[in-house]
């Protein structure tokens, strides 16, 4: 009862200012809970489509915000490889011994038919670096209280321009964002199906990529094994080993 009483009491005379949250904080709270120094992911990404079915595997390093490859270990794309670094976007195919840097129009294009461009893995600054953020209050996802963010982007060098995302408020990941064009179209749904914690992070390791330009397809994503905070050659990410 004591305890109820004095909650009552700090409720009454503590301005509710002191309890604000702020879009920024929301974000950089998401961000802190996601973006780790390090990570090494094994995973598979399952695409349905009206052309049926199809699996397929892969290991991700990660640095930062950055630094990014994505190599593919089905047998189908074996080898092939994807990298990221700053601001360069670069594709391997080994029976070909092929380097591609991804530019223009090209990044608009399917990563191997799955509703996930190229242009979707561009990027790596920080969200409140391209966007303006606004909290649009709380709204339930699944059963889980979310904040409701809003962003728009500062500069013309980003692939959505506008996003909206719903931001667990207790473990501040995302649990939904809706990704518009300019125009206000809605051109990408994503949806996390499961969150497991790693290493005192909660990490989304099953997810749902629609692409609603595309119509009658959806691409899964399902994290099978993930370390993070390990020790990575930093040569990892850099063209050489892209081509090895």
């Amino acid at each position: 009862m004591k305890r109820i009483l004095i909650r009552v009491v700090i409720a009454l005379i503590v301005p509710s200012s002191v309890f604000a949250v702020s879009a920024e904080d929301v974000v950089r709270r998401l961000e802190k809970n996601t973006v780790f120094e390090t990570s090494r992911v094994e995973g598979s990404m399952v695409i349905n489509d009206r052309f049926g079915r199809k699996e397929s595997t892969f290991i991700s390093y990660g640095r930062g915000t950055d630094d990014m490859l994505v190599e593919f270990t089905s047998v189908e794309e074996e080898g092939m490889k994807i990298l990221r670094t700053s601001d360069e976007l670069y594709l391997f195919f080994p029976e070909a011994e092929e380097l591609i840097r991804m530019q223009g129009a090209a990044l608009k294009e399917s990563v191997i038919g799955s509703d996930m461009s190229y242009e979707d893995m561009t990027g790596g600054k920080g969200l409140l670096s391209s966007y303006r953020a606004d909290l649009k209050g709380m709204e339930d996802v699944d059963g889980f209280s979310c904040h409701r963010v809003e962003l728009e982007a500062r500069k013309a060098d980003v692939p959505y321009y506008r996003q909206t995302m719903w931001i667990d408020r207790e473990i501040f990941i995302y649990r939904r964002v809706h990704k518009y064009s300019r125009s206000g179209k809605l051109l990408k749904i994503v949806e996390i199906e499961e969150i497991r914690e790693v290493s005192g992070r909660h990490v989304p390791v099953r997810m749902k990529l629609v692409d609603s330009i595309k119509g009658n397809s959806s691409t899964y994503f399902t994290v099978t094994d993930i370390e993070i905070d390990l020790a990575l050659d930093p040569g990892l990410f850099s063209l050489e080993e892209l081509t090895w």
